[in-house]
């Protein structure tokens, strides 16, 4: 997985996190064919489920900008690791999204909907919804930007769609150790690159990486950030994520790693 634990903030805050990138940076990853990312993505695709538009709306300046970065002819589902949507700054909406691995949300259900409604459902939100308008200005202003969102999930699955899959159960927590053996460090670097051509418009990219959470232990530092920033969570938050049940026997877990 290429991710910096830096990016693990201590405490942890729901907040943009955003950091300017250069316009070279390779934000769009071929996606090798066979993989099991390739697997879940060419089910979502062959099921009709991965596109969603907003009625009047022409995606055709971001499919442009897209494949000026992933060319070929293969289907955008196919081409690169990361799902796609297209923020338009005028109007602060998501007017089409090529999502075929969502963590535990609907793009059907997001499709058309104001960026401050989209994150409506978020614990924590206030710093998150205060800034929106800033935001989309900022993301949707020609530059290149980035973020990171983390979890651990009981699931090594990439397609987390709550109506396609239900959440899958924790383990027992009785065994800290064996708990974590079937735990999955779950990170979406998220990353906004212009698409210019007249539009106030920005494409919206979602790599999800998935590593298992055993494989953290031997990253120097990782364990401790985890563990800080997981203890640091809200109640509120923990709910969100999905994570209290989680807790405690993680952090034990990681406690251990630290020593």
């Amino acid at each position: 997985m290429n991710f910096d634990f830096d990016n693990v903030t201590v405490p942890f805050r729901m907040q943009p996190g955003l950091r300017r990138i250069a316009p070279e940076d390779p934000q769009l990853v071929p996606l090798a064919p066979g993989s099991a990312l390739y697997r879940e993505k060419l089910a979502v695709l062959q099921a009709g489920q991965s596109r969603h538009v907003a009625p009047g709306f022409d995606p055709t300046p971001a499919l442009q900008a897209i494949a000026e970065r992933v060319p070929g002819d293969t289907p955008l589902e196919l081409a690169c690791e990361q799902d796609l949507a297209v923020l338009d700054g005028d109007s602060a909406t998501l007017p089409w999204l090529c999502v075929s691995v969502p963590s535990h949300w609907a793009p059907e259900d997001k499709v058309g909907l104001h960026f401050a409604a989209l994150h409506a459902p978020v614990a924590d939100n206030a710093a998150l919804l205060a800034a929106s308008e800033p935001l989309v200005r900022l993301v949707t202003s020609g530059e290149c930007w980035e973020r990171h969102v983390w979890t651990i999930s009981p699931s090594g699955r990439y397609d987390q769609h709550p109506r396609r899959h239900p959440r899958e159960p924790w383990p027992a927590p009785d065994d800290a150790q064996a708990f974590a053996q079937r735990c999955w460090l779950r990170v979406e670097r998220q990353t906004f690159f212009p698409v210019g051509r007249g539009t106030r418009q920005a494409v919206f990219a979602i790599h999800v990486m998935l590593e298992p959470l055993p494989a953290v232990a031997g990253v120097p530092g990782a364990a401790r950030r985890l563990h800080d920033s997981l203890a640091s969570m809200t109640d509120a938050v923990l709910a969100y994520k999905g994570l209290a049940p989680a807790r405690e026997p993680l952090l034990a877990w990681l406690a251990t790693c630290c020593a």
